[in-house]
């Protein structure tokens, strides 16, 4: 009797099956100004042919492991924009929703833009380059609103209050820009989906990584991101991260 009694209490206690949510996180290809080394920052450049067969590499990881996204977020610049359509176009996935919002766009770098990294040294200094490569919340040397390189002179921006688009920016302020769209599109949208893809840039997702790991501003400033490779978050119901890691550590 106790016998029975305690196979059917075994038989009934079945562990718990925990389900999990997929975040993969992907920077984009290399870009044109990523071979010549300029800051990029939200310039809106090409993938180079080089960034083209990351993309599809990228993919091809992907597919090999078996993924099957439900959405894809983006930023509004063409280098995202084309490794995200590579990589679902190859994974015959082309079909999956996109997504593109200016809060994803990579750091604003000011009057860096479109300079070579020795030249604006020379131009400006060896600290106020350094500085804001290496501190969270120092802001590189700014543009007026007059500057073609402001977002505001650009149509693309045109629904957007320009008091809210840049002249340059910290990291902190890059983390306070994506946080809008992480906490009212992106985690709804992961609530109710089971796997999603974001293809960003450097900092936005380094911004997501901090959000995601609660990560202290020294932390974020020496996360590292290469181009290229999937970088998977898995997330409880309540999406706390469970654990991470590349895709290509893991086929």
């Amino acid at each position: 009797m106790t016998e029975n009694t305690t196979s059917s209490a075994l038989t009934i206690a079945k562990p718990a099956v925990l389900k999990t949510k997929k975040l993969i996180l992907l920077r984009h290809g290399e870009s044109i100004w990523n071979q010549q080394k300029k800051f990029t920052g939200w310039s809106d450049v090409a993938l180079s042919a080089k960034g083209e067969r990351e993309a599809v590499q990228a993919a091809q990881m992907l597919q090999k492991a078996g993924y099957q996204f439900d959405v894809c977020f983006t930023s509004v610049l063409q280098r995202a924009i084309a490794t995200a359509q590579i990589v679902l176009a190859v994974m015959e996935q082309a079909n999956r929703p996109i997504y593109q919002n200016w809060r994803l766009n990579e750091r604003h770098y000011g009057a860096l833009e479109d300079l070579g990294r020795l030249y604006a040294v020379t131009k400006f200094g060896v600290w106020p380059i350094l500085g804001c490569q290496v501190q969270f919340d120092a802001i590189p040397p700014t543009i007026n609103a007059q500057d073609m390189r402001f977002p505001g002179n650009n149509p693309n921006y045109a629904d957007i209050d320009k008091n809210i688009l840049p002249l340059g920016e910290s990291m902190e302020q890059t983390v306070a820009r994506v946080k809008p769209h992480w906490d009212n599109i992106i985690k709804p949208q992961l609530k109710n989906n089971q796997c999603t893809l974001v293809v960003a840039h450097r900092n936005s997702l380094r911004a997501l990584m901090m959000l995601l790991d609660d990560l202290t501003p020294g932390q974020v400033m020496k996360s590292r991101l290469a181009t290229g490779r999937p970088l998977v978050y898995e997330l409880d119901e309540s999406l706390r991260p469970l654990r991470h890691y590349y895709v290509d550590k893991k086929i």
